[in-house]
C-alpha cells in the first residue's frame, strides 16, 4: 500500500508538471504540492488511509529529481510503473517516527508507520544518527531496507604506491601490477537455464499466469547476476583504495558508449546486433560502477586518464603503432619486441600518465620514485 501511494503521488506530480507551460506561470514546487496533497487526502479516502510521511517524501523525491534535471545531471523524471518501481522512504526522528532494533546475530526489526514491526536480515550495523530509511522491492520479488548513511572514505595506505586500471570486456579489470580480474557472472548451468526461460517466455501468451511465472524466474536469475557484479565491484574498489595512494582509470563516457546503434527509419544504424552485444558486455563488466565506487571510496586519489592510444603504446619504450596490438590479448612492440598481455600493458600506460599528472599537480617528485620506463617482465596471456 505504501508503494502504491508513493507511486501514485509521484505520477500525479509528473502529470502536473507535464501539463504546465510557460504561459501558465511557474510550475508548483514542493510546498505548493504538499498543500495540494493535504486537499487530495481529504477528498480521497484511499490516500487518507496511507501514511502522509510516505506521500510527502514521494513529493520531495520528485522535487529533487526535477532539481537534478534542471541541473543537467539527470534526465527528466518520468512515470513509475507497478511491479517495476516499488518503494517508499520514511523520514523522521528515530524512536518517534520509526525505530530499529536487533533481535539476534542475523536478524533485526524495523518499525514502519501504519505497518508495524518488519523483520529483516541484519547484514551490517545501523550507525547512530540515521534519520531516514528506504524500503524497496526489486523485480525478482525481494524486499530491501536501506538506512540513509554515507560512510567515510577508505583511508589511504600512505605507501606512495600507484596503480593503473584498464577496463575491458574479455578482462573486466587489468591492473598495472599484472593482475587480471573478472566479474563472476552466471555459471554455465545458470546461463543455459536462462536461455531456456527466454525461449519459454517468447512462446507464452501475454497476460497469462505462465508468462508471469517465467518472467519471475528470469528476474531471479538476473538479480543473482547483478548481485555478483555489485559484490565484485565493492570488493575490488575497496581493495584498490586500501592498497594504493593513486589510482589511474580511463576517462570513459560509459552512457554514450553503450547507447543503441539502431538509428532511425531515415538513417538506420550499421552492425546493430554486434553493437548491442558489445553494449551488453560493457554493462555486464560494471565499468561505470567500478569508477564511481572508486571515486566514493578514494576521493581525490582517482586520476582519470585520456584512453587514446593506451592500448597501442609500448610501455617500456614508448613506441606507438596500431600493429603493436597483435591480438585482443597479446601485445608485441614492433620496435623493441616487448611482448606482454595487452590489457596489462595498457594499464601500465594509464599508471604512468596518472603518476605524471600527480607529480605536475603537486610540483614534486613522483610517488614511489621516478616513472619506470625500463623493460618490465613479460606477461604472456594464459
Amino acid at each position: 500500500m505504501h508503494c502504491a501511494h508513493a507511486r501514485f503521488v509521484w505520477n500525479l506530480a509528473v502529470e502536473q508538471h507535464g501539463w504546465w507551460t510557460p504561459r501558465r506561470g511557474p510550475a508548483p514546487g514542493y510546498v505548493a504540492q504538499a498543500r495540494q496533497l493535504t486537499e487530495a487526502r481529504a477528498a480521497n479516502p484511499w490516500l487518507a488511509g496511507g501514511s502522509q510521511t510516505v506521500q510527502q517524501q514521494a513529493l520531495k523525491d520528485f522535487a529533487q529529481a526535477m532539481a537534478n534535471f534542471f541541473g543537467g545531471t539527470h534526465r527528466r523524471p518520468t512515470w513509475r510503473k507497478a511491479g517495476r518501481h516499488e518503494g517508499f522512504r520514511i523520514v523522521g526522528a528515530r524512536g518517534r517516527a520509526w525505530e530499529v532494533r536487533r533481535l539476534n546475530r542475523r536478524n533485526g526489526q524495523v518499525r514502519v508507520p501504519k505497518v508495524g514491526w518488519v523483520r529483516f536480515r541484519w547484514s551490517r550495523p545501523v550507525p547512530d544518527g540515521v534519520k531516514s530509511f528506504r524500503v524497496t522491492r526489486d523485480r525478482s520479488g525481494r524486499w530491501h531496507v536501506a538506512f540513509a548513511h554515507v560512510p567515510g572514505p577508505v583511508p589511504a595506505p600512505g605507501n606512495g604506491a600507484a596503480v593503473g586500471v584498464d577496463r575491458g570486456v574479455a578482462v573486466s579489470a587489468a591492473l598495472s601490477t599484472g593482475e587480471t580480474l573478472n566479474v563472476p557472472g552466471l555459471t554455465a548451468g545458470e546461463a543455459e537455464r536462462l536461455n531456456r526461460l527466454l525461449r519459454r517466455l517468447a512462446r507464452a501468451k501475454p497476460g497469462s499466469n505462465r508468462r508471469a511465472r517465467v518472467k519471475a524466474a528470469i528476474a531471479r536469475l538476473k538479480a543473482r547476476e547483478a548481485d555478483r557484479r555489485k559484490d565484485w565491484v565493492e570488493k575490488t574498489s575497496t581493495g584498490l583504495a586500501r592498497r594504493f595512494d593513486v589510482i589511474g582509470v580511463e576517462k570513459l563516457d560509459v552512457a554514450a558508449m553503450t547507447r543503441s546503434a539502431r538509428g532511425t527509419l531515415d538513417t538506420p544504424g550499421v552492425n546493430v546486433r554486434a553493437k548491442a552485444g558489445l553494449n551488453r558486455g560493457i554493462l555486464a563488466n560494471g565499468w561505470g560502477r567500478l569508477a564511481a565506487r572508486l571515486e566514493h571510496k578514494a576521493p581525490g586519489r582517482v586520476v582519470k586518464v585520456d584512453p587514446a592510444y593506451t592500448s597501442q603504446t609500448c610501455n617500456p619504450c614508448g613506441h606507438r603503432a596500431p600493429d603493436n596490438r597483435e591480438s585482443q590479448a597479446v601485445f608485441q612492440c614492433t620496435a623493441c619486441g616487448h611482448r606482454a598481455n595487452a590489457d596489462v600493458n595498457a594499464a601500465r600506460n594509464i599508471k604512468d600518465t596518472a603518476v605524471g599528472r600527480t607529480v605536475a599537480a603537486r610540483g614534486g617528485t613522483p610517488l614511489g620514485g621516478p616513472v619506470n620506463r625500463e623493460p618490465q617482465p613479460a606477461l604472456l596471456p594464459a
